[in-house]
């Protein structure tokens, strides 16, 4: 009985042998074709293939390079920034208080937010989505349905999600007084350059012809709005820190991530298969480049709107906001899960991630429903 049993078991490791050898044959014999084909050719043919392999080996290594290192990437950014320290609204006069004559008011710390979290996408890093290889893909297969290299790219694009959001409240509300003044042109023009397709790099096929990239766009915005804050600084510019816009920038922040909620449910009811679901890992790094930007946001709303936090009560909830993000930001998985919500062996990061978003959304409702009292 023994014998047989080893038997059998020893078929197996002969039957996966003979696979693992066919396996390999098929992998090597293009290379083997190639090396064949290759040693029979002129060095006038040879230096330019080695040329351009290694060419190929050095894009390479940038681009694995740049989806692996995160230059600055800080969950505590924010605290640089000694929001705290504030005791002036955003485009409020500041007290002088050296005896100058000189009339300065409050920059807005959304505009800087907003500048220094596109200037983290493409200058402190490269724009992972419009690069070459990352166009090309994994052999023709786009990065984002393989599980290598595309974790970046999706985190940046959360990130840039949340900017254009913001862009949007700030051209149509915030910087400018609703029925009495006009649309402030660098936010305008900040908020054109932001909404600019993610994918675009030097050349394109639709339309078929040169092209300016992505990061050039995105460049430009940052200077739209570091240039509205200066003119802000110099009390030239207006910040319209009512209420009521306060309320209609939480609304769309609240439905922004609703949408995320949405899509990680989604994602997480119809294809959970653990650690082999290839899209969960965008998914996931998606929100969590949303959450990183709205905590960082919505932490330098509360002190451009200062007076109104201060005269609705505010400071508590708000507290109790940035707590939630904090929470959900701690959350850096080495490897994305899908796994079932009642699953045992295999975790759900996308319903962990999902719930914290929608513990977010419900404080921000809490607030919005404050302001609207």
């Amino acid at each position: 009985m023994f014998d047989r049993i080893a038997g059998f078991f020893r078929l197996i490791g002969q039957t996966i042998s003979r696979w693992v050898r066919l396996f390999a044959a098929w992998a090597i014999w293009p290379f083997m074709a190639a090396h064949g084909w290759y040693a029979r050719r002129t060095w006038v043919i040879r230096l330019p293939i080695i040329a351009f392999l290694a060419l190929l080996v050095v894009l390479y290594g940038y681009f694995i390079w740049q989806t692996q290192v995160w230059s600055n990437f800080n969950t505590a950014f924010v605290d640089q920034y000694r929001l705290s320290d504030r005791k002036v609204p955003a485009g409020q006069e500041i007290p002088a208080t050296d005896g100058t004559a000189a009339k300065t008011c409050q920059r807005s710390a959304i505009v800087d937010v907003a500048a220094d979290l596109t200037d983290f996408n493409v200058n402190q890093n490269a724009w992972i989505s419009s690069m070459l290889l990352y166009k090309m893909g994994f052999f023709g297969i786009d990065w984002d349905h393989t599980p290598f290299l595309d974790n970046k790219a999706s985190f940046q694009r959360g990130i840039n999600q949340a900017v254009r959001r913001t862009s949007v409240e700030l051209v149509d509300t915030l910087g400018r007084v609703r029925g009495t003044s006009g649309i402030n042109n660098d936010l305008q023009s900040a908020r054109g350059n932001l909404q600019f397709d993610e994918f675009s790099w030097y050349f394109g096929l639709r339309p078929f012809g040169p092209k300016t990239p992505t990061p050039a766009y995105y460049r430009a915005a940052i200077n739209s709005l570091r240039k509205f804050n200066t003119d802000l600084a110099g009390c030239n510019a207006v910040f319209d820190g009512r209420a009521d816009n306060l309320i209609q920038f939480i609304d769309r922040i609240a439905n922004d991530l609703g949408s995320t909620s949405d899509m990680l449910a989604e994602r997480s009811e119809n294809h959970n298969r653990g650690w082999f679901d290839t899209r969960a890992d965008d998914r996931f790094w998606f929100a969590y480049g949303q959450l990183y930007a709205y905590y960082a946001i919505l932490s330098a709303a509360q002190a451009d709107f200062s007076q109104v936090v201060s005269e609705r009560n505010l400071g508590a909830i708000w507290t109790g906001t940035t707590r939630q993000f904090q929470a959900a930001l701690r959350i850096q998985p080495a490897i994305i899960s899908n796994g079932r919500e009642d699953g045992w062996i295999m975790p759900s990061h996308l319903a962990t991630m999902g719930f914290y978003i929608l513990r977010v959304r419900s404080n921000l409702v809490e607030i919005r429903s404050v302001l609207d009292r």
